[in-house]
């Protein structure tokens, strides 16, 4: 977009004169500096202005209620979303905080880390229309897993290195696996409440302050709608997972959903599927597989999915258990969020 037309378009909102606007690397956005304040731009090629309003009205309503959601500038005209010559542009206030692995996080920002998930989906649930609560969730079936393990298997180039033989032994592994646990095949139709989701709420999506709250959640593009208790397990086993043969760190996965049961009650049954079923879609997505040992990486340390699959109970018991306290060394309960 030439410097012309970011002038043009940002005389649309009321923050005075830009004195700098930087390109950001990614996508198609920019950070905008006035004597006053910054921002981000943000221009959609090609975009659904319904989808669209519609996720700006969520945020702005999320932030009006004291959650961390950043909303977007209204225009001079009061919209949320500006258009020219095609293409749609929104203006947020710029982020303030930085990134912060989960594992970084004290037991007691876990917990007010699940808390915070646990507000955002109690809000969603009063902000936004019922959803249909009858969902058909396919399963993936282990056998096609094996069949792809097999082809990859007969894909590796033959070529002796150390890296074939990694590649072939974790294949392996998983095809094992696959076999040995077929019959854990979750149900395809289960009872739980469904409900509108942030859709990618993990570390790459959210921002710290200096004393360890969150200030920002990002990433509302991903707003969707599914099981509450999916989202929750999905946020836990993302954000708490080493990148070695540890798996989970189950302390910080028990505090971050208590601090979410507390700010919005699930039922133990309902999360204890949620995790059966995380677990298996996992098992059975190969294509991570496919990416690192048949295409150019790196091989990583081993993944989740070996520990999971060995500790499976262990993992049920642990996120439908009730939460009592946290470890001495972090002091009292926190508040669920704030």
């Amino acid at each position: 977009m030439p410097t012309s037309h970011n002038a043009r378009v940002l005389r649309r909102w009321d923050i005075g004169e830009p004195v700098a606007v930087t390109p950001l690397e990614g996508d198609r956005s920019w950070r905008v500096d006035t004597a006053d304040s910054s921002y981000f731009l943000r221009e959609y090629e090609e975009f659904d202005r319904r989808g669209l309003l519609f996720r700006h009205s969520v945020t702005a309503a999320l932030d009006a209620a004291g959650l961390p959601v950043l909303a977007p500038v209204p225009t001079r005209a009061g919209r949320t979303l500006a258009t020219s010559d095609g293409r749609g542009y929104a203006l947020h206030p710029w982020v303030a905080g930085r990134r912060r692995d989960g594992l970084e996080l004290t037991f007691g920002q876990c917990e007010r880390l699940g808390g915070l998930l646990g507000g955002l989906h109690a809000e969603l649930d009063r902000l936004t229309a019922p959803v249909q609560q009858s969902l058909l969730i396919p399963t993936p079936c282990a056998g096609d897993a094996v069949a792809a393990v097999d082809e990859m298997l007969g894909s590796l180039p033959g070529e002796g290195t150390d890296f074939e033989a990694l590649s072939e032994r974790r294949l392996l592994e998983r095809r094992a696996l696959l076999e040995e646990l077929a019959d854990h095949q979750p149900p395809e139709i289960e009872i739980t409440t469904v409900g509108h989701l942030h859709g990618a709420f993990g570390a790459g999506n959210l921002r710290y302050g200096g004393a360890g709250n969150v200030t920002a959640v990002l990433g509302w593009d991903a707003l969707t709608t599914g099981p509450l208790a999916g989202e929750l397990v999905r946020a836990a086993a993302g954000l708490f997972a080493h990148d070695d043969d540890r798996g989970l760190d189950l302390e910080r996965v028990r505090a971050f959903v208590a601090g979410h049961r507390a700010a919005f009650p699930l039922d133990a049954g309902q999360i204890q599927g949620a995790v059966h079923r995380e677990w298996w879609e996992r098992l059975c997505d190969v294509e991570p597989l496919r990416h690192r040992y048949l295409g150019q990486g790196r091989p990583p340390a081993p993944g989740l999915v070996t520990w999971w699959s060995a500790n499976l109970e262990l993992t049920l018991d642990v996120f439908a258990a009730p939460y009592t306290e946290l470890p001495a060394d972090n002091g009292a309960l926190s508040p669920a969020y704030g």
